[in-house]
C-alpha cells in the first residue's frame, strides 16, 4: 500500500476514535486497537466508507504482556507497518493505593505507561529505516499538577509520558532523524466516556463549562504539534493557563489547591 498507516490504541471511543476520524480524513490508512471488537469494526466500516481508506481492527487488551507483539504481528501479517503511532489507551483507577489490589495497579501501569513505551520502542526501528515517523503520547494536564488523593498513579504516569516524549523527541533530533517526531498531548477535561467509566461523571459535570473541551480540537492540536516536531502541546487557552500556573505557584500552594479540588474529580473509594 502506498498510503501511510497510523496505529491508534484505545480507538473504540472518545479521543482515540476522534484521532481515527481525523487521520482518516487526511487520507491515512489505520490500525485501530482496543478491547471492544464490535465498536472497532463499526468504526472501521464507517471510516472506510467515508474516506476510501483501509482500516485494520485489532482487538487486544494492552494489560496483557504479549499484547504489543500481537498487535505488531497482525500488521506484519498484512504487510503493513506503523508510520504513525497514537498511544491513547487509558482509564482512571478509582480508590487509594491502599484500598486497590496490586493486580489492578499493575494492569493500570501496563496499559498507560509500559505498553505505550514498548510500542514506541518497537516501531521506531522501522521509522528510522524509512526516515519518517510520528508518535503521539496522550498524556494529561494532570502530569503538570501536584499528585492528588485517589487515582494514585494517574498523575505520575502522565508526568512520565511527558518526560518520555520530550526525551524521545530530543533523541530523534540529536541523531539526525529529523522527520521522526514525538509529542506529548496534554488535554484537560475533554468530553468522552472517560469519566463515565471511572465513575466520576456526576462530580465532573459540576465543573464550569470553560474547563471542558471537545475531542476534535484536542486531537487537531496533537496532530499539528507532532507534525511541527513540538515535544509537548497543551490544547486550549484555559488549559495553557493552568499549566503555566503549575510552574510558577509555590509547591505547597499547588498541593493545597489540588487537595481542595481533588474530591470533585478523583474518587477515594474503589
Amino acid at each position: 500500500m502506498n498510503r501511510r498507516l497510523c496505529l491508534i490504541t484505545g480507538a473504540s471511543a472518545g479521543i482515540g476514535a476522534e484521532f481515527a476520524r481525523q487521520y482518516a480524513a487526511l487520507g491515512w490508512d489505520l490500525a485501530l486497537t482496543a478491547r471492544r471488537t464490535e465498536r472497532l469494526e463499526a468504526l472501521a466500516t464507517e471510516l472506510e466508507a467515508a474516506h476510501g481508506i483501509a482500516v485494520i481492527p485489532i482487538a487486544q487488551d494492552l494489560a496483557r504482556a504479549n499484547a504489543v507483539d500481537k498487535i505488531l504481528a497482525t500488521l506484519a501479517d498484512r504487510g503493513r507497518h506503523a508510520d504513525a503511532l497514537v498511544n491513547n489507551a487509558g482509564y482512571g483507577l478509582p480508590g487509594t493505593f491502599f484500598n486497590t489490589a496490586w493486580k489492578d495497579q499493575a494492569a493500570f501501569v501496563r496499559v498507560l505507561y509500559t505498553a505505550p513505551i514498548e510500542l514506541a520502542h518497537k516501531v521506531l526501528p522501522g521509522m528510522a529505516e524509512r526516515r519518517y515517523g510520528r508518535i503521539i503520547n496522550v498524556a494529561s494536564l494532570a502530569g503538570y499538577a501536584a499528585g492528588s488523593a485517589g487515582h494514585t498513579l494517574y498523575a505520575s504516569v502522565k508526568a512520565g509520558l511527558i518526560k518520555f516524549s520530550e526525551s524521545l523527541n530530543a533523541e530523534c533530533a540529536a541523531t539526525g532523524q529529523d522527520d521522526i517526531h514525538c509529542t506529548a498531548l496534554c488535554p484537560g477535561f475533554t468530553w468522552s466516556e472517560f469519566h463515565d467509566v471511572n465513575g466520576t461523571r456526576e462530580d465532573t459535570n459540576k465543573m464550569p463549562q470553560w474547563m471542558w473541551m471537545q475531542a476534535a480540537p484536542v486531537v487537531k492540536a496533537g496532530i499539528d504539534a507532532v507534525n511541527k516536531g513540538q515535544p509537548v502541546v497543551v490544547p486550549g487557552g484555559a488549559n495553557k493557563m493552568i499549566a503555566s500556573l503549575t510552574r510558577i505557584l509555590p509547591e505547597p500552594l499547588g498541593r493545597a489547591m489540588v487537595r481542595a479540588q481533588s474530591k470533585r474529580y478523583r474518587r477515594m473509594d474503589a
